[in-house]
Order: C-alpha cells, then structure tokens, then sequence
C-alpha cells in the first residue's frame, strides 16, 4: 500500500465502501439464502482491506523512484494466489476422482456430492489456477517487454483481487448448489456481472501499460494476451446474458432457448479453450521460452501467423462438441472442418517452441525448468492433434461422452497448461525476488517427474478407460439387443478410475512441492547481484530479437 499514491488510497478507499454497500445489500437482500451469505463474504473481504487500506492511508508519500522500476507487488501476490488456487482446485479434483473409485467419499452430504465438488474443481484450476497464473505472467511481459512500468498502481489491484473474489464467490456457491449448470461458466447472475467490471479494468490498464511503452515494436506475447483478454470478455458476456429470478435470489435464466442455448455454450466453451487455455498461455511460452533458454524464437513471423489461423479458425470449431445432436448437419460439419484446419496454426507454434530449441537441448537435459516449457510444447502439440482428430464425426461417434474426452482435457490441462505455468513460474519468482535461482533445483526436477508421471497415468488410464466404454456401447448382439449394460461399463472402467485419482494424487503433490519451493526462496536470501539493478531502461528481452534468418 505504500507505493499508492494519496489519489489511488482515495480511490480504493471509495471502491471498498461501496463494494461493503453492494455487499451489505445483497445481505440484506438474500437472508440465510445463498445471495445472502456471498453478500457477507462480499462485505468481509471489503472490510479487511479497508482495514489494510486505512493502516496506511496516513503514511508518507510514496517514493518518487519507484518509478523508475518496474511494479512487481502485485506479481508477487499474484504468484502466491496462483499456488493457492492450484492445491486447492487439484485436491478438489482428486477427490472428485476418488468419489468415481470410492462413492462414500461424499460422507453422504449434498455440499461433497460429485455434482458440486466437480465444478469447483474444473473452476478452482480453470479460474483460480489458470486465470491467476495469466494476469501475474500479463503483468510481468507487459511491463519487461514494453521497457514499461504499468499504467498505475490501483489498476493491478483491483484487477487481481476482484478476480479472486469472484473466484471465491463462484467456488463457494457450488458448495451451496448454486449453478447455472453450463460448463466452465456455473457461477450466477451477480458474479457474472462482477467479472465483467473486473476484466473492463484489466483490458484497459494492459491498452494503458502498452500506450506507455518505450519499445516501439509490440512483441507476439501481448498479442496473444491481448486476445485472450478481449476474446474473454465477448465470450464470457454473450454466454451469461440471462434474466435472474428475482434479485433476492441467486437463481435466473438464460436468454437462449433449446439448441440457440447449446450452441451459444459451446461456442463459449470451445472459445474458453482456445483464448483462456490456449492464448493466454502462448503468450507464456513465447516469453519464457526464449527466456529460459537464452535463444530468440525460432522464427518470429511463424509466431505471428500462427495467431491468426488460431484466432480465426477457433472461432468456428465450437459445434464439433454437438455431433449427433439437433444441432442443424450443416454446422456440425463446420465445425469439423474448421477443427481440422486448426491443426496447422497450432502445430506451427508447437514446432516453433521446439525448433526454438535447436542448439540448447543440453540446458533441457540439465535444467529441469526449461524441461517443464519444452514438455508443455510437447503436449500442446499431441492435445492439438487429438482435438482435431476427435472432432471428425466418425471418430466422434466413438469417443463422445466417454472418458476419452476426459483424457483430451488432461492432456492438455495438466500437460499443457499446468506444465508451461510451473515453468514459468519458475523463471518468474528467481527474477522478481532478485534471487540467483530457486531454492532446491532438485525440487524442481522431482516436481517434474511428479508432474509427468502423474500426467502420463492419468491420461493413459482414460484414454484405456474410454476407448473400452466406447466399444461397450455399441456392441450389439445378433438381435440388436445391446450386449453390456450401463453397469457393465462402470466395473470395466474400476481399475482406470483408481489409476486416474493416483495420476492426480501425483501431480497435487508436485504442485504442493512447487509451493514448498517458491516459499524457501523468498524467504532464503540469495540475491543476485545482475538482477538488482532492474531498472525501467534496461528491461531488454532476449525474445524480441527475430530470428537470424529473418
């Protein structure tokens, strides 16, 4: 809070007061009912930081220096909420797991049945892990890749925090059996409307930080972020446009009927995907990469067709999820074809990330950070291939609503996604605390084996779990009478389903390690004395430097 101005105290301390108002109201509003009991959390969480606000509204002025640096207070927040989020969301997850195994797992109560816990999974990594890691990484490239400090002070802050808080209320509120029931967008009406506020905040401070800039020339990281950003926000409000019950009440309706509604889902959820899951963190690999392993991306115009094949072409794959179903022939079928497409733009950025690393495989063999982004490359490119394979219809005709699919998303969501976070995050928190390096590189490498392992089994066992389920039903007899029951599937996929919670029992205990590991060096002093001095002139990246061959 020191480095706030007395304007940007001033502005939180209003913001604060009337988000306690808001909060207050809907208390007031919504009783022992669920809109109720998330006004208070509304109001204890403005409260408390008012309390915070206030400890130092009267201290002095900020520095005038701390311009002349780049703003890393709220990376460094946002690296911790990351981790939080990320045991959280994955013990949730391999729990929902075991409850598959183990049914009395749900201790009989409704607030642990599957239904519940599940979605606070997918939104505990999704959001909370997922959405964290983008805004601290945002924050972090934006500012070193346009030799920039942010726009101001208050922006990252209210960016960061309210994303939590509605991360927070979307969480709780699935406890509670509140839900919109559309997946990866279950929370209601009032933190819909939150988010949007929210991430208007955050689209404008990144305009504002990259106005600012003193390198001329936008580098292809903010692209991608600046799409995952805008993309986000369209997505996010045309899938939410719904009426509420009554505005005591959590509950409402969409605006979209019948298969409109399934359609709108969709073409959110594909596009969820493809901006929040895969932008976002391409954004990440074509930063930390060349970072990490002190080479420029292999080739820079590469990086930027392939953002606008992925940008285009994942705008139509959506109805590929909607094979077989009333959605109309003609726009299944382009939605597969728009699919297949996709696999161009996206192996192009696979095999930039690897052909990136000509000439220093050898730091991948002994640094298991730069092993982390290489693997994350690898599995982008085998989940990208996968996608487009399982949206051509006949394959479909196999793999939809099996565990195959579950398998597709872990790929990619513990492969991909967790992988190039962790990777970053490693190249991050040794910069940003000025430390030569992390705490243990032996923690480091056997988070990895962790991570991988736990990855392989988990996705072999549904990719076996799957395929089984599949083939099981459509085996018919010679009378056309189906051969296996419904039952008969679920003790075919018994032993997979215990293989899965061990996978993810795994990766949860190298995301715990990772933790353990950033702790110890903030808290270890190991300054490095190259980094000190990171000053706003200086801020050059070797990833801005193109390729020699261009």
């Amino acid at each position: 809070m020191g480095q706030l101005t007395t304007g940007e105290r001033d502005l939180a301390a209003v913001v604060l007061v009337l988000m306690a108002v808001v909060g207050i109201a809907m208390a007031a509003l919504g009783g022992m009912e669920p809109l109720g009991i998330h006004g208070v959390m509304v109001l204890l969480c403005s409260v408390g930081l008012l309390f915070v606000l206030m400890s130092s509204a009267f201290g002095p002025a900020p520095d005038p220096a701390r311009l002349s640096k780049y703003y890393d207070d709220p990376i460094k927040a946002g690296v911790g909420f990351t981790l939080a989020w990320a045991i959280f969301g994955m013990f949730i997850g391999v729990w929902a797991a075991a409850q598959l195994a183990w049914p009395s797992l749900n201790f009989d109560t409704s607030w642990a049945s599957f239904g519940r816990i599940r979605p606070a999974h997918t939104s505990g990594v999704i959001f909370g892990f997922g959405g964290n890691a983008l805004i601290t990484t945002s924050y972090h490239v934006v500012q070193r890749t346009s030799r920039a400090r942010l726009a101001d002070q208050f922006s990252p802050w209210f960016v960061l925090l309210g994303f939590n808080l509605f991360c927070l209320i979307a969480v709780s509120g699935y406890f509670l059996g509140v839900t919109q029931s559309k997946e990866y967008a279950e929370a209601e009406w009032y933190a819909d409307i939150w988010l949007v506020v929210v991430w208007v905040a955050y689209f404008v401070l990144y305009v504002r930080t990259l106005a600012r800039r003193k390198e001329p020339h936008i580098y292809v990281a903010n692209w991608y972020y600046m799409a995952f950003i805008l993309v986000v926000a369209i997505l996010h409000i045309v899938n939410n446009l719904a009426v509420p019950i009554s505005f005591t009440q959590a509950k409402s309706y969409t605006i979209w009927a019948g298969v409109q509604d399934s359609m709108v889902q969709w073409w959110y959820g594909h596009n969820a995907v493809a901006f929040f899951l895969t932008a976002g963190f391409l954004a990440m690999l074509y930063y930390y990469l060349p970072k990490r392993a002190e080479r420029p991306i292999f080739s820079y115009r590469l990086s930027i067709l392939s953002f606008w094949g992925i940008t285009f072409f994942y705008m139509w794959a959506g109805s590929h999820h909607l094979h077989y179903t009333a959605l109309p022939h003609w726009v299944q079928n382009l939605g597969m074809t728009f699919s297949v497409m996709l696999l161009v733009p996206s192996w192009a950025s696979a095999g930039n990330a690897l052909l990136t690393l000509n000439g220093a495989w050898h730091k991948v063999r002994d640094d298991a950070t730069l092993r982390f982004i290489m693997m994350a490359a690898f599995f982008y490119g085998l989940s990208t291939f996968e996608g487009s394979f399982l949206a051509i219809r006949p394959v479909n005709s196999l793999s939809h609503y099996t565990d195959w699919t579950v398998g597709h998303v872990h790929a990619g969501a513990l492969g991909w996604v967790a992988m190039i976070t962790f990777g970053s995050l490693y190249t991050l928190v040794p910069s940003i605390w000025k430390r030569e390096r992390m705490y243990s590189a032996t923690l480091v490498e056997v988070h990895f084996w962790l991570a991988l392992v736990g990855t392989l089994i988990y996705v072999f066992a549904m990719w076996n779990s799957g395929i089984i389920q599949g083939l099981m039903w459509r085996t018919y007899s010679e009378d056309n009478a189906l051969v296996y029951s419904f039952v008969d599937t679920l003790v075919a996929m018994y032993p997979y389903y215990i293989a899965r919670a061990f996978g993810g029992l795994l990766f949860l205990i190298g995301a715990i390690v990772a933790s353990y590991n950033v702790w110890m060096t903030v808290r270890t002093p190991n300054p490095a004395p190259s980094l000190a001095g990171d000053d706003l002139p200086v801020g050059e990246h070797p990833a801005t430097v193109p390729s020699a061959a261009e």
